[in-house]
Formats: structure tokens, C-alpha cells, sequence
């Protein structure tokens, strides 16, 4: 049975690689982050982003009006900035959109850490997350569960090809005792979750939703050592921006030496370089570094300099 209240300072943010979370966030007040489904799709589309520059995968996914799930697994230390990038730029676009300003987000989203060992842990969650249309009286009695198009479970149903390449689907398919991804996995799959439909008014999910975590009490005591290990280190701020930063500064080693320069080379060319250029639109791709470290990394001068450079490199080459 998963343990999992008290002993955990709540502003303490556990992060290490391979961490799988069930994150929750609720727009300010409950008021709606999802006007309509152009919203939903450009939130997808802004996750998509975010798993390119994080590496995050994608277990399970539920967009309701005005909250969303993320199941999400971390192969490197970096839930914090990843979701720090997701919630601000799908926030300014939001806001664009529809002409507003101001927080989009209630101010804390909920991150529990989910056990991944194969032990039922990251099923029930998945699960929890997939039939939450039903709680929410979101579909009728007999509409099939695929019916509801802005969660991953449909997408567990369609062919590998047919896939965003962000949802991982291999772990939650492993844990349920489906061998592969196959026509007949994914019907075995689908027959399973039409059984845990039928089961989920009488679900009891008040442990899971009030917890820190959802795991053994082995699970619990390793949490409790690593954070008691990192609180040491200002909350472990350092390791988190040790973490992301160390991957953007080994991208620009790597592009230095690809192209033959020393570090003095970035300072003599000047600031609108195109081969900076394009090394700063990957640094803005592939990171969650900011645009104001991305031009004191490069020597490119101001952030502001560095956006309208990349602005126009955009523009450019969607003209060609």
C-alpha cells in the first residue's frame, strides 16, 4: 500500500533523472485555461516544445477547462525548469490570443512522484488520469473513452506512426502485462481500461490525491534520502541549474568545435554572425536557457537584440 503523507517539506521540489511525476495545475481562481480547442492544441503544441528542449516523455495526458494532468518522466533533473518553461510561454500565448495579461496559473502546480518499477504505481495513476472525463461527466454512459480528444488514451490506440513522438507508451502498456505494441496489445489495452471504467465509481483515490508521492515504503525512504541529501545545497537550486545549464554549455562546446572556433572567435565576430544565429536558435530549441544567456554566452549583446535576430531568421527562412 502507498504511504505517503507527511515527512516532506512542501516547498521541496524532488528532481533527480528518471523521476516520473503526476503534475497538476489549475488555472488562477479556477478560472479556465481552455476557452476552446485551439487552445488546447497550441497547449500541446507548447508541451511538444518543451519536450524537445527537456527530453521529457509523455506517460498519460488529460486537458480539461480549467486544469490539465501531465504524467511525465524526467531522464534528466529538470521538472522545475521544464515547467517553468511550459506554464510561461503557453501563459504569454494564451494571453495573446485572447488580449489579457497577468497569471493564467494558480501559483503552485502539484507534482507527485510516481514508483516506476512495474509494481501498479504508474498504472493506476495513468489510468486515474485517462478516465478522468468520466468523473468529470464528460462522456455519456455508453460513448467510448477515445470519444474524449484531449487525452493521451486515444492516442494508445492508434498505430506507433500515428503518435505524437513525445507519448511514450511502452511503460504503462509493460506495467498492465501487455507484451508488445501490437493491434492485439493495443485491443488487450483497451478491453482493460473499458474493466477499470466499469470499477471507477467505487475507486478510492483519496491517498494518491492528498500524498506527496504514490509508491512502496521503500520508494518513500529513498525520496526521503535524497532529499534530505539536497535540501543541504539552498534546496538543491544549484544542482537543478547545474543540471539544464550544463547541457546548453555542452551544446556550444560541441558547435565550437564543429566549427573550428576558440572561445575568442565568439567575441571577434560580430553580434548578428549567422553562424551565431543558428547556433542561438538551437540553444533556444533545444534548452530552457534564457534569451539573456543565450547573448552573454554567444557575445551577442542584449536579449532584445538576440529575439529580434532570431525573429527574423524565423521569418526568413519561412519565406524561402
Amino acid at each position: 500500500m502507498a504511504c505517503q503523507r507527511g515527512g516532506m517539506p512542501r516547498k521541496l521540489r524532488i528532481e533527480y533523472a528518471g523521476a516520473i511525476y503526476h503534475v497538476i495545475n489549475r488555472g488562477d481562481r479556477r478560472d479556465d485555461i481552455f476557452r476552446d480547442d485551439e487552445d488546447r492544441r497550441r497547449f500541446l503544441a507548447t508541451l511538444e516544445e518543451a519536450c524537445r528542449k527537456t527530453r521529457w516523455q509523455i506517460h498519460a495526458y488529460c486537458l480539461m477547462s480549467n486544469h490539465f494532468h501531465l504524467v511525465l518522466e524526467t531522464p534528466e533533473a529538470n521538472l522545475v525548469a521544464g515547467m517553468k518553461w511550459l506554464l510561461g510561454v503557453y501563459t504569454q500565448r494564451f494571453n495573446r490570443r485572447h488580449r489579457g495579461c497577468g497569471h493564467l496559473f494558480a501559483g503552485r502546480y502539484k507534482a507527485l512522484l510516481v514508483e516506476g518499477g512495474g509494481r501498479g504505481y504508474l498504472s493506476t495513476v495513468c489510468d486515474y488520469v485517462h478516465l478522468n472525463p468520466v468523473r468529470a461527466k464528460l462522456l455519456a454512459a455508453r460513448a467510448p473513452l477515445e470519444s474524449f480528444a484531449w487525452s493521451s488514451y486515444g492516442a494508445y490506440l492508434q498505430a506507433p506512426a500515428k503518435r505524437p513522438a513525445w507519448l511514450r507508451v511502452d511503460r504503462l502498456l509493460g506495467e498492465k502485462g501487455i507484451p508488445r505494441d501490437s493491434a492485439a496489445g493495443r485491443r488487450q489495452f483497451a478491453r482493460q481500461m473499458a474493466w477499470r471504467r466499469e470499477q471507477e465509481p467505487s475507486a478510492d483515490y483519496r491517498e494518491m490525491r492528498r500524498g506527496w508521492y504514490w509508491g512502496g515504503e521503500q520508494f518513500r525512504q529513498e525520496l526521503l534520502a535524497a532529499a534530505a541529501e539536497r535540501a543541504t545545497a539552498n534546496h538543491y537550486g544549484s544542482d537543478r541549474a547545474e543540471s539544464s545549464e550544463e547541457r546548453a554549455r555542452r551544446l556550444v562546446r560541441q558547435e565550437l568545435k564543429r566549427l573550428g572556433w576558440g572561445e575568442d572567435e565568439l567575441t571577434r565576430r560580430r553580434k548578428g554572425d549567422r553562424q551565431k544565429i543558428e547556433l542561438a536558435g538551437r540553444l533556444r530549441a533545444e534548452t530552457t536557457m534564457s534569451l539573456a544567456w543565450i547573448a552573454e554566452r554567444l557575445r551577442m549583446g542584449s536579449w532584445s537584440h538576440v529575439s529580434n535576430l532570431l525573429r527574423k531568421a524565423k521569418s526568413a527562412k519561412s519565406e524561402d
